[in-house]
Parts: structure tokens; sequence; C-alpha cells
């Protein structure tokens, strides 16, 4: 990709900011070193990077509704089978993102690689898709979530908790994790270290209660594993997509690869020790949940875990909503740090305005795009029901995913002499393809209604992208204006454009 000279109008912005802030771009520039620069510093170890993938990957999902699967096969032994497979295609994926991340070590995870491999379009399109629905309102039930296990304990079961509590506690949770990933990403890394501790301790009491029940001789659940197992192709696919889903987030860390020490190796090792561990996890997890609950009680149960602990853990049952809690409050954490760094390499590449592309001078953090982020999901809070944004968009998110991974076989072909420090099998990428081609076009069968929604609100981001991006003769007066609030926003975040070396 050509390194562009900035325009007059990003000059003008680029400029203000030493009147603005002399005093302290001045200090800095005295006696300045590598670490003094103004971009994001590479604070992150194979630890942080383990605890970033399996942050976002044990969100609450295991802990609340793994019943998209059972529900659709209606069997225990074939819902195991689909765990498995899908932690194969998991770990075939991850293979294929450790070579791009280690063959283009820029932050951005998807939007940059498609973005290296098909241009400016396709990558617009995904980062509008991803900072229009797919951020802010995972942002938004996760805080909801988080807020929903606070609350539980202080109204009784039959009484329904006020949904403007719930928006309270979720828009401060939000605010709060913002607030401290823009000032000290350091504490932001420690405390979701000993979070993925946390829920992996909680993912093995599971697992363990399970083995214990199973022990006592509660094995019935298991005396005809296959029997009525559907065999539709559209419920097996729809079956596959719920597991993929579960699996959602073993990329994240290529969003943050600048800030990854020593990435050549600590991204592709993190990947290959939190996939395994990952997978091992769900389907010994599942297996307990099977093992105590019948495919009717998963099924009807809004939080699969809590039912469990209700069932099996008797007066030690309220440490579940705990640990539900502390879950999703660590990957509400995970996933801030990590999609505001999608958003300042967009707006790095020119595709959203500049002062999202702006560090804080002195905490180094991507300052304006956390806020605008926070902004966002706050907004999708008030919205009825933001899951219906996920379910329309969820289809083009697995269409996107195919095509950053095509892009490995697009870089062999056009790139052959590319320098790739991790190389995969060249069977791994086909058949990550070819699995995903299925799971986008089985569903335009079986969701057409969905599948045309998410594709719509994809394709209006295309005449933002003329105007935004492919029309540079903007009128003197709207550069004008945009260059006087970014300018304020830079005063307000403490922010200047990133220093190359």
């Amino acid at each position: 990709m050509e390194n562009e000279l900035p325009s007059p109008s990003e000059m003008a912005l680029i400029t203000p900011m030493s009147e603005t802030l002399p005093n302290i771009l001045e200090e800095k520039r005295e006696g300045e070193t590598q670490s003094d620069k103004v971009h994001l510093k590479k604070q992150l170890g194979l630890l942080e990077g383990v605890a970033i993938i399996l942050g976002i990957i044990f969100g609450s999902g295991i802990f609340i509704s793994p019943k998209g699967v059972i529900r659709e096969v209606d069997a225990v032994g074939t819902s195991l089978i689909i765990w498995i497979l899908c932690g194969f295609l998991s770990m075939i994926g991850a293979l294929c993102y450790a070579e791009l991340g280690t063959s283009i070590p820029k932050s951005g995870g998807d939007y940059a690689y498609i973005f290296e491999a098909y241009g400016s379009l396709p990558s617009f399109l995904y980062l509008w898709d991803a900072m229009m629905i797919f951020v802010p309102t995972t942002n938004a039930i996760m805080g909801l979530t988080f807020a929903s296990y606070v609350l539980k304990p202080f109204f009784d079961d039959e009484c329904k908790i006020p949904d403007g509590a719930l928006q309270l506690i979720a828009a401060v949770t939000i605010c709060f994790l913002t607030y401290l990933n823009c000032t000290n990403v350091r504490a932001t890394t420690k405390m979701q270290n000993i979070i993925m501790f946390t829920k992996i301790a909680a993912l093995v009491l599971v697992i363990l209660v399970g083995v214990v029940w199973m022990a006592m001789g509660h094995t019935e659940n298991f005396d005809k594993p296959f029997e009525d197992t559907e065999t539709d192709p559209g419920k097996l696919s729809v079956a596959f997509y719920s597991g993929i889903f579960s699996y959602a987030g073993w990329n994240y860390l290529n969003f943050m690869t600048e800030e990854l020490r020593e990435p050549y190796k600590n991204l592709p090792r993190a990947i290959y020790i939190s996939l395994p561990l990952v997978t091992g996890i769900y389907v010994l997890a599942n297996m307990a949940y099977l093992a105590v609950l019948t495919p009717q009680q998963m099924i009807a149960s809004e939080a699969i875990a809590v039912t469990f602990g209700q069932k099996v853990m008797g007066v030690w049952s309220f440490a579940i909503p705990i640990l539900v809690a502390i879950s999703a409050f660590g990957g509400l954490s995970v996933h801030i740090m990590t999609s505001s760094r999608m958003c300042f390499v967009g707006a790095r590449n020119g595709h959203m305005p500049a002062i999202l592309s702006h560090i804080n001078v002195e905490k180094f953090s991507p300052t304006p795009s956390l806020i605008f982020l926070c902004m966002l999901s706050i907004v999708m809070l008030v919205i009825s029901d933001v899951h219906v944004l996920i379910t329309y968009c969820s289809i083009v998110e697995s269409f996107f995913i195919m095509l950053t991974v095509s892009g490995v076989l697009w870089f062999r072909y056009k790139r052959p002499n590319m320098e790739r420090p991790i190389k995969a099998p060249l069977w791994v990428p086909i058949v990550f393809v070819l699995i995903c081609a299925f799971l986008v076009i089985v569903p335009v069968y079986v969701a057409p209604f969905e599948v045309g929604i998410g594709v719509f609100i994809t394709i209006i981001g295309v005449p933002f992208y003329f105007v935004g991006v492919v029309w540079k003769e903007k009128p003197e007066w709207f550069s004008e204006n945009v260059g006087a609030i970014t300018i304020t926003l830079q005063k307000l975040f403490l922010s200047a454009k990133e220093e190359k070396d």
C-alpha cells in the first residue's frame, strides 16, 4: 500500500496542534527518545494476548445461552460434535489470522487486511458495519448483561428489573471502562489478566460439578446420544452458526498488533494457546450442562449456568450470577479496548474523521476513538431491541470474515515473495473459505429477509464512502468548520496525530 502525503486540509488540522499545546509537545521534543513519541506503545506480552482472546470468547455467552445448538439438532451427541467442529473451524481460521497478522503487522484486524488485499471500498464497508452496528450493539448487550446480573439479587424472581435501571448501570459501566482504557492501558490489561483466570476458574467449577454429577450415576441424558438427530441441512447450518458465534473473538488480538511486544512470536503463540483451551473447555462445559439438564430444560432456560447451579449446587448457587457478572464485565472491557483500535486505524486511513486517528499525548491511548465508540454504545442502550440489528448484520459479518481469510489466498497469488513468518498449509485457508461460503449462502435460503436487511444496511455506507472519502474537493466553508471542530477536540482530548518512526 502506497503512503500518501497529507492533504492540505489534513495539514491545516495538524499545524494548529503545535500552537494549541506548545508546552506539552515542546517538552516531549527535548531529548525525545523512541518511547516519547506520540504513538501506541507496545505494552502487551504473551499473557496479555491470551487474556484478550479468552476475555472476548469467554464473555457471558457460555454461561447464559449455549442452547442455540441443542435447539436445532435435538440430540446430545450431535450437539457435542457440533461444538468440536466449531472449535476446529475456529482453530484453522486462527491459523489464517496468524499468517495475516505476522505478514501485515498492523493494528485493525479484519479491516486492515481487507484494506491491504482488496482496497478502500470493501474495507470501508466492513468498517461501516462494524462501527455503526457490530461494535456499539455488542458493547450495549454486554453492558446490559452485566447490569442484569448486578441487579438480580435486589429483585424477586417474579419482579422484572426496570429497563431504566439496567440502562443506567450499563451506561455507567461502559463509561467507566472507557475512562480506564483512556487513562491507563497497563492497569486495564492487568485487570483483564485477573478476570481471565476468574473466568477459567468459573468454567472449571461448572465442569467439575458436572463430572461429579455423572460420577454419582446421573448419566441418563447420554443413554441414546444420537437419537432423533436433526438431518435437515438448513437446521444443521444454523446450529453450526450458533456454535461459531460462541467462539467469536479469536481474531480480536489482531486488532492490537502494533501494541504487542514481539508480534511475530506472541501473536501466533497466543492464538495457539487460546483456541485449543477454548475448544476443550467449551466441549466439557456443554457436557456438564447436558449431564444435569435435559435438552428441553436448556432450551427453556434464559441463563443456563444459573439454572444449572440452582439444580445441583444448592446454597453455593449464588456464586454463578457473580461469576457471570465478572465475565461480562471483563468481556466488555476487552471489547472496548480492541474495537477502538479498528476505529483508530480506519481514521488513520482516511475512512473516518481525522480526529479519531489522534492519540493522547500523555497516556498514549486512542482517546478520541474510545470516546466516540462510548457515545455510540450508549445510544444503542436506548434502542428497544439491539439484538435485531446484530441478527440483520451477522451474515454480513461472516461474509467479511470469509473475505478476510480469502486474502491469504489472494496474497499467495499476487505476492508470492511476501514475508510470511507464519505460513499456514494451503488447504487451511481453502477449507475455511469453503465452509464460510456455505455458512453465508445457506442463510440466504433459510432467512432471506434478515440477509436482505443486513445487505441493505451495508449498501447505505456506499454514499457515505463517496462523500467522505472519494470527494476530495469539498467546499472551503466545510473544511474550515471541520478544522475548527478538530482543533477544539484536540484541546479537549489533549491529543495529536501519531508520530511515525
